[in-house]
């Protein structure tokens, strides 16, 4: 990959530290042979893990449940033109196992739109990569 002083790759641990600090992300999954991307809400497991709170019947459940999807979250600043991107790639799964569900619920994301029963999906960090620009020069 690239790298200069105002652009470089990011580790995995700094990748999950910058996660940690913003509230949403994009799972990008596919519907109908297509790509799609769902703004949420999430939080990370102390494995890494993203974690997304939706409702038993919600489209994102049955589209992700077992496939691999992809998670972007990023932050910006376009006066300073400096921010960063992370994508985790990895197995989605609804997670099953009631102890689990019953501790994610309490300390995991909750949800931002108002559920009837929750569904707790966890997207296995398998891969996680990302990006930083620092201040980037007008090329103009």
């Amino acid at each position: 990959m690239f790298q200069s002083d105002t652009f470089q790759a990011l580790d995995r641990a700094e990748c999950l530290r910058l996660l940690a600090e913003v509230p949403v992300g994009r799972v990008v999954y596919t519907r109908h042979a297509l790509p799609a991307i769902l703004p949420a809400n999430f939080s990370l497991d102390t494995d890494g893990s993203v974690l997304l709170r939706t409702s038993p019947g919600s489209e994102l459940v049955h589209a992700v449940d077992g496939v691999v999807v992809a998670f972007e979250a990023d932050e910006f600043d376009a006066a300073t033109r400096s921010g960063w991107s992370v994508v985790v790639t990895g197995r989605a799964t609804v997670v099953a196992d009631p102890a689990e569900h019953q501790r994610l619920s309490q300390a995991g994301p909750a949800s931002w739109m108002p559920l009837q029963g929750t569904v707790v999906v966890r997207i296995a960090p398998e891969m996680v990569t990302g990006r930083e620009l620092r201040g980037a020069r007008d090329s103009r």
